[in-house]
């Protein structure tokens, strides 16, 4: 009888443990990979190569990241093996300050501020915040490719950042002239105000910079938001100086321009008012010439001619003509 009760309360733990307890859920902002016997369930034969998110690797790359593609559980309840182990992916965006580090909080001024160096060797703190979701076409490479995806993921995108920040050079499209009052600070090789001037600019090159996590790491860059760059305390006051003085030099530059534009417009106007006075002087003798070639056109000298030699020849005793 004691041996019966064994066997049932066995049989029990057995029904409870890996029958009742096989079941799961999936969240909606979830999804879940099953290992069985610590192996993934896969798509076939299929890689990750075969995938769009693959296009901008090199050839030397697309052989270390060939991952396969894994069947994806989507939410709602599931049920496992005893042999399967769940693994539960988030795919909800997730933000991130750019400056903090998952494997020392305290870091970077508690998380607040991210040094960088910029290309004249100045130290910057930067702010911002970093947006990334995981990539459900390459889950094999968030959940098994890498130890610690968030530690791995976060050091790659501040060290891609930061590879931004020390060449970065400011757009050369704009050439120093007398009418140009935005590119003395480029002249001047501010690197700082260059930075400032290009925060767009730069959170759209670390963009692109990005792309190819999605292949190589299973995470997708959403957005990167620099907000504020801040210079050293000991160049602070410098360029404040600096910005003050090309904003007094911009703003010289700008009256000129409108001296000079108003010059113009002057210079135009009484082109145009000795324009009209040239035309009001010869239409008097367009006219003129108008009619006389009406005059020519109607034989009128022959007629006047005639009536003139008429008259004369009324009054006239004798007539001398000459023979030919």
């Amino acid at each position: 009888m004691y041996f019966s009760a064994i066997i049932l309360g066995i049989i029990f733990y057995f029904v409870l443990r890996y029958c009742l307890g096989g079941f799961y859920t999936v969240s909606p902002n979830e999804k879940a990979v099953i290992t069985s016997f610590g192996r993934a369930q896969r798509l076939s034969n299929l890689t990750t190569l075969d995938l769009p998110i693959s296009s901008l690797l090199d050839e030397e790359e697309k052989e270390r990241f060939a991952y396969p593609q894994l069947e994806a559980i989507g939410p709602g309840l599931h049920f496992k093996w005893p042999w399967q182990k769940v693994h539960k992916v988030s795919i909800a965006i997730e933000t991130f300050n750019m400056a903090f580090d998952p494997e020392t909080p305290t870091a970077n001024k508690g998380g607040v501020i991210l040094e960088a160096v910029t290309k004249d060797q100045l130290n910057t703190g930067l702010t911002g915040q970093i947006r990334f979701k995981v990539c459900e076409q390459n889950l094999y490479a968030y959940v098994f490719g890498v130890k610690d995806p968030i530690t791995h993921v976060m050091g790659y995108f501040v060290s891609v950042l930061r590879q931004l920040i020390s060449n970065f050079e400011a757009p050369k499209n704009l050439a120093i002239s007398a009418g140009s009052s935005t590119s003395l600070a480029e002249a001047a090789g501010i690197s700082i105000n260059d930075l400032r001037k290009n925060l767009s600019l730069i959170n759209d090159r670390m963009f692109q910079e990005c792309q190819c996590t999605a292949a190589r790491y299973g995470i997708i860059l959403d957005a990167s938001l620099i907000t504020g760059i801040e210079p050293p305390v000991e160049v602070e006051s410098a360029l404040a100086a600096i910005n003050t003085a090309h904003n007094h030099v911009s703003s010289e530059i700008s009256l000129a321009q409108a001296a000079a534009d108003q010059k113009i417009v002057a210079s135009h106007r009484a082109v145009e008012i000795e324009t009209l006075k040239a035309q009001a002087e010869v239409q008097p003798l367009l006219s003129l010439a108008e009619q006389l070639q009406d005059l020519k056109s109607n034989n009128a000298l022959e007629t006047y001619l005639r009536n003139v030699k008429l008259s004369l020849f009324a009054k006239a005793s004798k007539i001398i003509r000459e023979e030919r």
